[in-house]
């Protein structure tokens, strides 16, 4: 019995020695650190602190080699992130990962080293009992001393500089743009085997930074995104839609910066990596089904291909390969590749049709011909310079080929062939393309010489003279189209303008005409009794509202369908010219942040548009009401934000017709019953042309408070005053306050009240007391720093809506610094002054301003 008692302790003693040497092999199951004197053995890990990534050794499918990586802490299907040993793995489970000699060592049972981060030549002053390894939740692994033990900044060696496939959000990929120097994210051999393999991914600095894909085994470019504008990489005008977040591309010195691609905390999981077989893609993990799955795979179509179309090829996305590439204006397909060609291969590209005339002394004859919404070219070069200086530059210099010059880039040119251009349904940049003189008068694909353009142009004279004898010949037969639906007058509006006074019915046969025999969908004709059976005859009851255009009720049609009717009053400041006009434009315009028209009714006396109901009427009767303005949390105002941002990104850029507005302010957003936002009121509209980038009118619209000085005062407009109405909502929706009417001890409206607290530092004190605790701050202090740039005193100095857009669903984003408030923010008093003189007719919705005669 004694025996077995000694025998038991001794048992008891082994054990707890073997424990306390294991505690200093891996002090606790769950360390995110290990010091000098530890080592991680085969079967043990590293979690991170909040446990998002964990370290450890690892096999691939179907493999027994062993080795060191970080994957995601928990989940069902490892996913491996980074490895350290990926081309010397250890054939069996010895393994063992430490610190030695000041560096990160791989090595097997017997000492053998399969890996090391040889890093003791940069710190050869260290103590080496003070040095520690650490995972962090970024997925970082770092060496560093103990006191700076999880300070990335600070780390001798970090395994985010030495990347694998993948990168992580928050990371840090720097690259030397001085010396052309960054990392490469090399792809994985296959799918299952982690050594390097045949594709990698960087960015390439020259110009302005791109990322590129290689194929390594012939140095070819598979992929590029195209330059960094500071706010996406041009070459995916969509990124900003599909990445969500935000890219920022931080400048450290000498020539040293770093990207980095945000994700707050809050977001979901989400990698970037090259495919095995050279695929880019951005991964979201999906919670409900445990994968991941792809938001983003590169390239998608075979335009993405990079140079599909040759050198001086443009290629536009087809459904018909065939009709996938064509050459540049001045440029036939190159006629050695003939055969090619004729088999869907147009990589032997274009060639220049007039050989350029440029002497010595830089004298040319030479021109640019225009292609816009384009993916630039590869190979660019960056100069100094304005618009003007970039175009003279160009083509002065005898070799350069074309130039651009983009917003948050500056000037581009190209001094070779014009490498990997494609035509964008939407987005994309103006490429201006060297030509000879003689190809300045080409079409699209070929070349018309001075003969025939003369021939033409006598040609298109005599039927134009033919065509205008018809045209008043039977001018009364035309009069019904004199107002195409894209709303330009190319003629005389009826006369009667409908301000108390009677039209007759010529003139509403008229205007029914137009809306007939117009280009574009018909709308649904309502009979002035079916709307008046579906308001109630309408009943002050079914009253939503009243505008400068008229009164708005609520209606039910027989099918049971909620609508709401919009009558013109004859007591209107709004005339024929504003229902046309909002009539004709919203009909061609379909956005979701945008309200639709189900219809209208031109009968006698009645002008009224039908529009699809919004149960919860506009912004304004939720905002400015102390009672319902506790439903708007700071959640529901930012979707509103972003909701009536799209919406005039949409009308600005993205539509067929390019609309400024001119009349945003709260009253004309409506909202459905999901609070979704739905801009409203079309009448004071107008349409630009496609290259039209500003205006002037004699005859100022708009509401008091959110017009711009510049169209006040001067009667210019464009889409930057569309902008700085924004720029007010945006604050009226953040503090709850109506920037006409606010007023404080030192600050005539809110505006002025905003830009004080800016300067001293305490934009927060702008936010609504209601939504001030549980608001995400972050996003309310970036919504007033983007109020503040859209409200500039210069046109010039406020952003466009995609830089508007883009800022706002950019979190951390670095935005740019608002200069002085000048006559940015006029009170009505003011507004007066500036009006003074002038006759003015306004409604009893916040004043709108329909007919003032702007400043000569």
């Amino acid at each position: 019995m004694g025996f077995i008692t000694k025998t038991l302790t001794n048992l008891h003693i082994i054990t707890i020695i073997l424990l306390l040497h294991s505690s200093r092999v891996f002090p606790q199951s769950t360390t995110s650190r290990l010091d000098q004197d530890q080592v991680l053995r085969d079967g043990e890990i590293l979690v991170s602190p909040q446990q998002i990534f964990e370290l450890g050794f690892f096999s691939p499918r179907n493999s027994s080699s062993r080795y060191v990586g970080i994957w995601y802490y928990g989940m069902q299907n490892r996913t491996v992130v980074w490895v350290a040993n990926r081309d010397n793995p250890i054939p069996d489970n010895s393994g063992v990962f430490g610190i030695r000699n000041r560096s990160l060592i791989v090595s097997d049972g017997n000492s053998q080293v399969y890996w090391s981060s040889d890093s003791s030549a940069a710190r050869n002053d260290l103590n080496l009992s003070n040095l520690t390894m650490m995972l962090v939740d970024s997925g970082n692994l770092i060496l560093s001393t103990v006191e700076n033990a999880g300070r990335e900044e600070d780390a001798i060696w970090r395994s985010c500089d030495h990347p694998t496939d993948t990168f992580l959000p928050n990371l840090r990929v720097y690259l030397n743009i001085t010396e052309g120097i960054s990392q490469q994210f090399v792809s994985w051999r296959t799918a299952n085997d982690p050594a390097k393999g045949n594709y990698s991914m960087g960015v390439d600095p020259r110009g302005s930074p791109q990322v590129v894909v290689w194929d390594d085994r012939s140095n070819r470019r598979l992929w590029r995104s195209g330059h960094w504008n500071n706010q996406i990489f041009i070459g995916v005008p969509r990124m900003r839609s599909l990445l969500l977040f935000g890219f920022r591309l931080v400048n450290v010195d000498d020539g040293l910066v770093y990207f980095t691609f945000e994700n707050p905390n809050s977001g979901p999981l989400m990698r970037f990596l090259i495919q095995w077989n050279g695929a880019v893609q951005q991964m979201i993990y999906n919670q409900t089904i445990s994968r991941w799955t792809p938001m983003v795979s590169l390239p998608s179509n075979g335009c993405e291909e990079y140079n599909k179309c040759g050198n001086f090829g443009i290629c536009r996305p087809s459904t018909a390969p065939s009709q996938l590439c064509s050459c540049m204006r001045g440029f036939d397909p190159n006629p050695r590749f003939q055969d090619q060609r004729n088999s869907g291969n147009w990589s032997g590209g274009c060639v220049r049709r007039t050989g350029l005339e440029c002497s010595a002394n830089g004298s040319t004859s030479d021109g640019f011909v225009e292609r816009m919404g384009v993916k630039l070219p590869d190979f660019a070069d960056r100069i100094a310079g304005d618009r003007g200086e970039c175009e003279n530059g160009c083509l002065q210099n005898c070799s350069c080929m074309g130039y651009a010059f983009v917003e948050g880039i500056g000037c581009l040119i190209w001094g070779d062939e014009l490498i990997d251009v494609e035509e964008f349904e939407q987005g994309g940049e103006t490429l201006f393309i060297r030509v000879a003189d003689s190809d300045l008068v080409s079409g699209s694909n070929g070349g018309v010489s001075k003969t025939t353009v003369i021939a033409v142009s006598v040609t298109g004279a005599v039927v134009i003279g033919v065509l205008a004898l018809l045209l008043w010949k039977y001018r009364n037969k035309v009069k019904a189209c004199q107002i195409p639906c894209g709303g330009k007058k190319n003629g005389p509006l009826v006369s009667e303008v409908f301000n108390g006074q009677d039209i007759s019915v010529e003139a509403s046969e008229q205007l029914e005409r137009e809306m007939k025999e117009c280009d574009g969908p018909p709308l649904p004709v309502f009979s002035s009794h079916a709307l008046e059976v579906a308001t109630d005859g309408y009943a002050n009851k079914n009253k939503l509202g009243q505008g400068g255009f008229g009164p708005v009720h609520k209606g039910i049609l027989p099918g049971g369908q909620e609508i709401a009717v919009k009558r013109l009053a004859k007591s209107s400041g709004q005339g024929l010219e504003e229902f046309k006009n909002e009539m004709i434009l919203i009909a061609k315009l379909q956005h979701r942040n945008l309200v639709r028209l189900l219809g209208y009714c031109i009968e006698g006396e009645e002008r009224m548009l039908v529009y699809e109901y919004m149960p919860n009427k506009s912004l304004d009767s939720f905002l400015f009401d102390s009672v319902k303005k506790v439903e708007l949390d700071w959640k529901t105002r930012f979707k509103i934000i972003e909701g009536i941002a799209r919406g005039l990104l949409y009308l600005h850029r993205d539509s067929r017709l390019r609309i400024i507005h001119r009349d945003l302010k709260v009253s004309n957003i409506l909202l459905d019953e999901e609070m979704n936002p739905k801009i409203s009121d079309f009448g004071m509209a107008r349409i630009f042309g496609g290259n039209q980038n500003e205006a002037n009118t004699n005859r100022v619209v708009g509401t008091y408070g959110y017009m711009s000085p510049e169209y006040a005062m001067e009667g210019l407009f464009s889409v930057k005053s569309d902008v700085y109405s924004f720029g007010v909502l945006l604050l009226e929706i953040i503090s709850g306050h109506r920037n006409n009417s606010f007023r404080s001890e030192d600050s005539t409206n809110l505006i002025r009240h905003a830009w004080k607290l800016w300067k001293e530092g305490k934009p927060e004190e702008l936010i609504d007391p209601l939504i001030l605790d549980s608001c995400n701050r972050t996003e309310a202090l970036q919504c007033i720093h983007v109020a503040m740039l859209c409200v500039q005193s210069s046109a010039v100095q406020r952003p466009t809506m995609s830089s508007v857009v883009f800022m706002l669903e950019g979190e951390n984003t670095s935005l740019p610094q608002p200069n002085e408030l000048d006559l940015t923010s006029l009170s009505s008093a003011e507004m007066d002054l500036i009006m003074e003189g002038r006759e003015i007719n306004v409604s009893s919705n916040d004043v709108t301003i329909t007919e003032v005669s702007g400043r000569p």
